[in-house]
């Protein structure tokens, strides 16, 4: 384990690590060697780590369920089948008890969002040194392997929808409509000079309602998956200190694996949710 070789301070922080790219201070590009050069690389760095397990898991996610289309029977279904259509279901649910409006994208955008960060957060399930210290033995120093608790992933999905859910208030009400919501609600007066007096004041609080939506999307999913995380490595450093520790540590691993699969499933669940809701509130037209 790397930690016979680090203290416990160490190990951790080379865990929280992020395998980073980016201009180094002599002026040419690639991999940092430590957190300071990863943190002097400023905003153009890339986390190397946090897009390759995205991209992969999301590619696995479309792969695994076009096979199961691919596969389709009206017959009997196959295992594989009959999980799929049963998550199809559970989404398809989800979506008819939230979104009141009518559009053929938010089913799907509500299945890949859950899936993508189910599979993202599930990754947190896997041995905390066991991919980091395959990756070292190969030349790669650092290995964050859990995309979600990076929050230049988190922050990316979240602003994803935060577009979306722009367009389509423009789309269904208009630039007035939009700018209506903006600026005559929640305070609303029959005068004209009192409606003028309230325009600021409700652009400020519907301003800071509005970004508010990808703010907590993304900071919800980050703070879970990465205490859920740092739970891990800690407990995992407690192997490397005695015996009895290490005991300790096999049984709060076993108990706390069981409690993150609950974690994992619901902080998808709650993702995806919350942006059907905040959808469907962007395809309602108020008057």
């Amino acid at each position: 384990m790397t930690g016979d070789t680090l203290t416990s301070s160490e190990y951790i922080k080379h865990h929280l690590q992020n395998l980073t790219f980016g201009r180094l201070p002599d002026g040419t590009w690639g991999l940092a060697h430590s957190a300071d050069e990863a943190r002097e690389m400023g905003f153009w760095a890339l986390h190397l780590d946090s897009l390759g397990f995205a991209i992969g898991l999301g590619v696995l996610f479309l792969f695994l369920f076009r096979l199961a289309a691919r596969r389709a029977t009206a017959g009997v279904p196959g295992g594989w089948q009959n999980f799929v259509e049963w998550i199809l279901d559970f989404v398809n649910g989800v979506v008819r008890g939230s979104f009141s409006g009518r559009n053929a994208l938010v089913a799907p955008l509500a299945l890949s969002i859950f899936i993508w960060i189910f599979l993202m957060n599930f990754m947190d399930l896997i041995a905390v040194d066991l991919l980091p210290e395959t990756a070292k033995r190969i030349g790669v120093h650092y290995l964050k392997v859990v995309p979600t608790t990076d929050p230049n992933v988190t922050f990316g999905m979240s602003i994803g929808v935060f577009l979306l859910i722009i367009y389509y208030s423009i789309k269904i009400k208009g630039i007035g409509g939009f700018l209506g919501e903006l600026t005559l609600q929640p305070f609303q007066a029959k005068s004209i000079v009192m409606k003028i007096v309230f325009i600021p004041i409700n652009l400020f609080l519907e301003t800071i309602n509005l970004l508010a939506k990808p703010v907590s999307l993304a900071l919800r999913l980050f703070g879970n998956m990465y205490a859920g995380e740092m739970i891990f490595i800690l407990i995992a450093a407690m192997y490397g200190a005695s015996l009895l520790l290490g005991s300790f540590a096999g049984l709060l691993q076993l108990g706390w694996a069981i409690f993150h699969i609950l974690i994992i499933t619901l902080q998808a669940f709650i993702f995806m949710v919350l942006t059907v809701v905040y959808l469907d509130m962007a395809h309602q037209e108020h008057h």
